[in-house]
């Protein structure tokens, strides 16, 4: 069954759409909107969060980058007020450690950017729960790195201090390295 004629089978197609790069937020609303949603966007997770107080969406959109925070409280939000609402994680900054906490905050699915609508529309839509293939590549030594920061930030709940203290390094330093985007 295609995505589109699943989603026909819907009875709530609402979708929030919460991203702060407005061109990317436009061209995803106007194609989620031709794909049979109906959309809402939303720039900075405080719009998100309030949106979802008014009307809790059967869907989600959320970018993990937001000018305001972090789009994980969205989707906690999200799923505390409407628990089978299915959201996906949007990110430019992908990692193991914030692709789990996603998961574990109740996110279907996450999806690093640049993203295509139709990818999208197949990860709100998805029901499989098979396992994907393994990575013809493995991780460099500098992303195994990397990724062993961002597991052990999560776990600090994204305090930088205390990441830092635990991986005994500076804590500019350590800014620096979440600032930039995971190494390949």
């Amino acid at each position: 069954m295609t995505a589109i004629a699943e989603l026909a089978n819907q009875p709530d197609r609402s979708l929030l759409i919460v991203e702060d790069d407005k061109p990317f937020l436009e061209r995803l609303s106007r194609a989620m909107e031709t794909r049979g949603f109906d959309v809402t966007s939303c720039e900075s997770v405080a719009d998100g969060i309030t949106q979802i107080g008014k009307a809790a969406p059967a869907f989600a959109v959320v970018d993990l980058r937001l000018g305001d925070g972090n789009g994980l409280d969205v989707v906690s939000a999200l799923k505390t007020k409407r628990p089978d609402a299915r959201a996906i994680v949007l990110t430019g900054y992908g990692n193991i450690a914030t692709a789990v906490t996603a998961v574990k905050l109740g996110a279907v699915d996450y999806l690093a950017k640049p993203a295509d609508a139709d990818d999208v529309v197949a990860a709100l839509l998805s029901t499989k729960t098979e396992k994907s293939e393994l990575p013809q590549n493995p991780m460099s030594a500098d992303r195994v790195r990397w990724e062993h920061i961002q597991r052990i930030y999560e776990m600090c709940n994204r305090n930088v201090s205390e990441t830092a203290r635990r991986l005994n390094m500076h804590r500019r330093t350590l800014q620096r390295i979440l600032a930039k985007r995971a190494p390949k």
